[in-house]
């Protein structure tokens, strides 16, 4: 009886490791990484066949994972600089400063080229808000009102602010249609890891308050023409800025993907064309999203169960 109790033992004790193995009580991340590698072979891919110099940063909010190309190269950053002039306004507001509803009359001598609304208004008669000024600036990436935020905020508290957070490659350093501080290589700049790096730092709540966080990204958040966005579904939310100039084409922001938002910045420049760098971006988007939805949506094991 005893020899037969110890035979069921030792089989048992054989058949526990065959268990485990066929059989694991944790899925294996091997999965989600072939897709993570196949995101990044497909970016290479893009990235050769752009005739000029693609940057890109990836950050996945919700594992930390990140994804560089070129992370450290210093780009000009045409309108996406403005995402630095947003944060600094919440900063200064937080730090009493100023106040987000303190007014601002139109001035004649205010007003530059690329400024869609501002250029509609009535000088000395139109009266906005810093915050009106911000959400201009953003939604239709106004000259005129991203130059009057930079007058009120100053170069100096701007970049001292991204002294203090690390990010010493990105500078403001001339306003919006300065062609003479251009022309003198004064321009506005910063890396793919760096401006990941600001909008995760705003993002996970270590720059501004609870509230100012909030609505900052409201106001980045705001419908734009945008290669980022035309990438996206609808019902995506993108708080992004994108940013033109010759032979440039950028955009960075944070995407909203329920359950697994990422940062992601594109920065393109020595474009042949500028529509490749449009297209590039488009396309790089669209690989992203498709990484990030999938991966939301699916369980540890790959399996996906859409509501009915």
């Amino acid at each position: 009886m005893l020899a037969k109790t110890i035979s069921i033992l030792l089989a048992l004790g054989m058949a526990a490791p065959l268990y485990s193995q066929c059989c694991p009580e944790k899925p294996s991340s091997e999965k989600r990484e072939v897709l993570w590698q196949k995101l990044q072979a497909d970016i290479r891919q893009v990235d050769q066949q752009l005739d000029g110099v693609l940057a890109v940063a990836i950050k996945d909010l919700t594992s930390g994972e990140e994804y560089l190309l070129r992370g450290d190269e210093v780009m000009p950053q045409a309108s996406s600089i403005k995402i630095a002039v947003l944060a600094n306004l919440y900063l200064q507001a937080q730090q009493g400063q100023l106040k987000l509803t303190d007014p601002y009359v139109v001035r004649k001598e205010d007003l530059v080229p690329g400024s869609d609304i501002m250029l509609g208004l009535t000088p000395g008669v139109t009266r906005l808000t810093l915050h009106d000024l911000a959400t201009i600036m953003v939604a239709v990436s106004d000259n005129s009102a991203t130059n009057v935020l930079i007058d009120r905020l100053g170069f100096d508290h701007v970049n001292a602010m991204l002294n203090n957070l690390g990010l010493h490659n990105t500078r403001l350093r001339r306003k919006m249609m300065d062609l003479k501080a251009a022309g003198e290589g004064r321009e506005n700049i910063s890396t793919p890891r760096e401006m990941m790096t600001l909008l995760e730092t705003i993002y996970g709540g270590k720059l501004l308050n609870k509230e100012l966080t909030q609505d900052f990204l409201t106001v980045l958040s705001t419908h734009k023409e945008s290669s980022m966005l035309q990438a996206l579904p609808d019902d995506v939310t993108a708080a992004n800025k994108p940013g033109e100039l010759e032979a440039v084409r950028n955009d960075s922001g944070i995407v909203m993907v329920r359950n697994r938002p990422f940062i992601l910045c594109v920065m393109t420049t020595y474009l042949k064309d500028e529509k490749d760098g449009s297209a590039a971006i488009r396309r790089i988007t669209a690989l992203a999203y498709s990484y990030f939805d999938r991966v939301a949506r699916a369980s540890d094991y790959g399996r996906v169960v859409s509501p009915k």
